[in-house]
């Protein structure tokens, strides 16, 4: 059984559908805790699934490092197998991202490399795209500049704003992120850099 820390800073959509497939004892993985680095809205889909839950707030702390080393020990408490960033909303510092490389991940609502950062919705739409997607990749330290693990397209279609495309993407970003971990626990996705 997989072990899995989840890291949010909204309302948490990918969390739940997280949350919803590991409820079937067959997929394999279960969310140990559900962190976040403000009191957001989905934390209360992990107190549904009777999850633990904290909050590590960066502007409690004197540095970005030291906000990071609370974070971390938060999470190694629960000893996890993964740490999957859903919707976490937060640049980690180095200390945080190296201890616990490559078994942390993050979705990127985007064909990385191309739009990285908070923007790749209007960024893709504003350069005129036919299609975007969502990709699945390792944290490193950079911003959204790890190595991506999975992708999958998701056309633009005439009349999409914002607000609809990032719907449609938020359906695939969910469907591939629940695809992808349950590979990493039955073991046909090996996690390596």
């Amino acid at each position: 059984m997989l072990k899995v820390v989840v890291l949010i800073s909204g309302g948490g959509s990918n969390l739940l559908a997280l949350l919803k497939a590991s409820a079937n004892p067959l997929y394999g993985i279960r969310i140990v805790a559900v962190g976040a680095d403000k009191p957001a809205p989905g934390l209360e889909h992990a107190e549904l699934f009777d999850v633990d839950t904290f909050v590590v707030e960066p502007g409690r702390f004197s540095t970005r490092e030291a906000w990071a080393e609370k974070l971390l020990s938060n999470v190694q408490h629960f000893e996890p197998d993964l740490v999957v960033l859903a919707g976490f909303m937060r640049i980690l510092p180095a200390n945080f991202v190296d201890a616990l490389a490559p078994k942390l991940i993050n979705t990127h609502p985007s064909l990385l490399p191309k739009y990285p950062g908070a923007h790749a919705v209007a960024d893709a739409l504003a350069a005129g795209e036919s299609e975007t997607g969502v990709t699945i990749h390792y944290v490193d330290n950079g911003v959204d500049t790890g190595k991506p693990i999975v992708q999958q397209r998701v056309a633009i279609e005439p009349g999409d704003d914002e607000t609809k495309l990032h719907e449609r993407i938020k359906v695939v970003e969910r469907d591939l992120l629940v695809q992808t971990v349950g590979k990493i626990a039955d073991g046909s996705l090996q996690l390596i850099h």
